[in-house]
């Protein structure tokens, strides 16, 4: 964890950014930097450093991102919204939007953009959350909207993103991975039994009859997953 004066200093934004790749958190404060209203007041890359540094630098924003070295983004989210619920929080990540988006605008985030977009989308976004709004693609907000007031359900053949609760996702998402069943209680900090019993119920909703067709399931959504939308 690496954090700025504690000071507030000329008016500016004070942006957290909460990312487990250093190269990113180093481009991406290089460019807010930059800018005439925004800086980085801390950087962090595990869920216990973000909790820490927003209490040493009171940020205005977290940037975070949902895969983190010690829990998910997700976890984070939640927990920000315990105990910072004025805290505003964008989501940069490599994952889906049309799968995660709902979920962390659930647990609490403001906003959520994707890795791959250009960094001026990044800092609209941020520009945006921090004025109270909600920030997503445009296509997601469409399909959304559309949702919403057209009354269009999802489609027919319901994803892992769908089905699954977001414990189970992370669990799911980590057998893709090639984490056995004690690395992954290791990872959560959860029992062996805790993750079992978690296993059991995604096989139940997936209808997956066995262990080996679970973690085949598992390996080909990760795979989905870094590949772009469309999920098994």
């Amino acid at each position: 964890m690496s954090t700025a004066s504690d000071a507030p200093g000329g008016g500016k934004t004070r942006v957290l950014i909460v990312d487990d790749h250093p190269v990113v958190r180093e481009g991406l404060s290089r460019r807010i930097n930059r800018q005439d209203d925004m800086e980085v007041c801390g950087e962090a890359e595990t869920r216990s450093d973000a909790l820490a540094a927003i209490a040493a630098c009171r940020p205005d924003l977290a940037i975070v991102d949902l895969g983190l070295k010690d829990s998910s983004g997700l976890e984070l989210i939640k927990d920000i919204k315990v105990r910072y619920p004025d805290l505003p929080v964008l989501v940069l990540s490599m994952q889906d939007e049309s799968v995660y988006a709902e979920r962390v605008l659930r647990a609490g985030a403001r906003g959520y953009v994707m890795k791959h977009e250009a960094t001026e989308k990044v800092l609209l976004a941020a520009r945006r959350v921090l004025e109270g709004k909600v920030y997503l693609s445009e296509k997601l907000s469409a399909d959304f909207l559309d949702i919403l007031f057209g009354g269009r359900k999802g489609p027919p053949g319901a994803s892992a993103g769908e089905l699954l609760t977001d414990r189970e996702l992370e669990v799911f998402e980590l057998l893709g991975q090639g984490l056995g069943t004690r690395q992954i209680a290791e990872r959560l900090y959860l029992s062996v039994k805790t993750i079992e019993n978690h296993r059991e119920h995604i096989k139940e909703k997936l209808k997956l009859s066995s262990a080996p067709e679970l973690v085949r399931r598992a390996v080909l959504w990760v795979q989905s997953q870094a590949e772009g939308p469309g999920a098994p």
